[in-house]
């Protein structure tokens, strides 16, 4: 509430933010006021959590901000979900103030602890007539989100970030008051993602307009980007591929408005980022790498390295396109091995992070820093010389083949380099004779095409031959999730 209170104050009457779709807005004044008349219907139904389970609106923002008005956590919810599982997480935060779109909002009607309203409901200051005459806390350990991961080895867990993690990031990754009044970025990313919730943050403090855009499609991108003058933005990798593949055939994007571009998520293919660069040659691009647990970016790869890494004729230099840069100031990243030992230069491990921003706690057990303050991401990577970070999936993720260890990241990079291949993933399937075998799904670009003894070969000339997938499978796409994240479990289950 101190980040909405100094832009409400510095500019009331500047746009604060827009719906992509009905192109309704509010400025920062006008959002300040409803996080205030909000915060009194949250307190008068006896809640003790603000959910949301709806697309992108300008219920988000105002669903954040009044929730910290209130003194209550915001709980983003993923609408993609199927109903038992919403009910089962809902069941984890009540009682609660439910925020959700007029088709589902009967179906949490008959709960008692949960007070649902819709989304028209919601945005209409009518129905919010009193004022929160209480002011905000200023405990920095108070809880301000409750994010649940996405549970894919288990029951999700709810992440604890505190009003301390997510306004130290934003002061120290964003300037106050930094942006002019015609600047505008445009936010894709799901309002349940920690880029989400960065974005509202990042944007009110800088003083930017932010365009909501609630359902992705490239063509959907592009023309709300040309046609609200966008200047800055994020996209995850998968989302980049399909702006890239959309302008086939065209020598540039035709955005000159566009000064930033910033992705992350997921894996970038370095064909993807160095054909974008080319389609978007005024453009700044920004890789930036975090969790949920760490309140967004902790480490970014800025537009001078992108630049100096795509010239540059030496091998490591333009590998480093390919990584997600440094630490941002205040955080700290080593490379451990399984034992907890810190790794050197080049040697792969787990990535451990430590920084105020970092939270590295969950509902109910508490948090997983060590007694030192380091968190583990369960990311598998390594440094090289000079600092910059590169990932490899997930810790979990790699293939222990006769009991030598290999990483699936390593392999992908070498059949994306090959000429017919547009994306690939490697997973470990059963072997009776080395207990884990490579197995590789690839996606072909269009119009090309590779046997799999070509592509086996290509592998082999470049690493070792225990790396060479036994199998490839050649598929339409690969499985992602909205975040761009690689559903490697989906892909290991469609080759064993």
């Amino acid at each position: 509430m101190m980040l909405l209170e100094m832009a409400a104050a510095t500019y009331p009457e500047r746009v604060a933010f827009v719906d992509g779709i009905d192109g309704s807005a509010i400025t920062y004044q006008g959002l300040f006021d409803a996080a205030r008349s909000r915060a009194a219907s949250l307190h008068s139904t006896g809640s003790t959590r603000l959910a949301k389970l709806d697309v992108s609106s300008l219920a988000t923002p105002i669903g954040l901000f009044s929730s910290a008005w209130a003194g209550m956590p915001y709980v983003p919810l993923n609408y993609r979900l199927t109903q038992d599982e919403i009910e089962a997480l809902l069941a984890r935060i009540t009682p609660a103030y439910l925020v959700t779109d007029e088709g589902r909002q009967p179906s949490f009607s008959g709960h008692e602890q949960i007070h649902s309203v819709s989304r028209a409901h919601f945005l209409n200051d009518a129905v919010h007539a009193a004022e929160h005459e209480a002011g905000w806390s200023m405990d920095p350990d108070d809880v301000a989100v409750l994010l649940f991961t996405s549970g894919t080895t288990g029951a999700p867990k709810a992440a604890v970030l505190r009003q301390k993690h997510l306004v130290s990031y934003i002061l120290g990754a964003v300037e106050f008051a930094s942006a002019d009044e015609s600047e505008a970025a445009l936010v894709c990313v799901p309002p349940y993602h920690i880029a989400g919730i960065a974005a509202i943050l990042s944007s009110v403090y800088a003083g930017r307009r932010a365009v909501q855009l609630s359902h992705f499609s490239a063509e959907a991108w592009l023309d709300l980007a040309r046609r609200e003058a966008i200047t800055t933005a994020f996209v995850v990798p998968t989302m980049l591929a399909r702006i890239v593949e959309a302008l086939e055939g065209e020598r540039s994007a035709n955005l000159p408005h566009l000064a930033s571009l910033s992705y992350g998520g997921g894996k970038m293919p370095q064909r993807i980022i160095e054909r974008a660069m080319e389609l978007f040659p005024d453009t700044d691009f920004s890789n930036a790498y975090g969790l949920t647990e760490t309140s967004s970016t902790i480490a970014v790869l800025g537009p001078e390295e992108h630049r100096e890494s795509a010239a540059s004729d030496d091998a490591a230099a333009r590998r480093r396109l390919v990584s997600v840069g440094v630490p941002l100031p205040g955080v700290e990243i080593q490379i451990r091995d399984e034992a907890g030992n810190v790794l050197g230069p080049n040697q792969r491990g787990e990535v451990y992070v430590r920084g105020e921003q970092v939270s590295g706690e969950y509902e109910g057990k508490g948090r997983l820093t060590d007694a030192d303050g380091w968190f583990p991401t369960r990311d598998a990577g390594s440094m090289d010389e000079a600092g910059y970070l590169f990932l490899e999936g997930r810790a979990d993720d790699v293939i222990v083949r006769g009991g030598e260890n290999l990483s699936p990241g390593e392999i992908e990079d070498v059949l994306l380099t090959h000429p017919a291949v547009a994306d690939a993933a490697i997973v470990g399937v059963p072997d009776e004779q080395w207990g884990e075998a490579v197995a590789a799904a690839v996606v072909m670009r269009k119009g090309e095409s590779a046997s799999e003894s070509e592509l086996q070969d290509w592998v082999k000339a470049r690493m070792r031959s225990s790396r060479v997938p036994k199998a490839i499978a050649v598929w339409d796409e690969l499985p992602y999730n909205e975040t761009g994240k690689l559903l490697r479990r989906v892909v290991k289950a469609r080759l064993q």
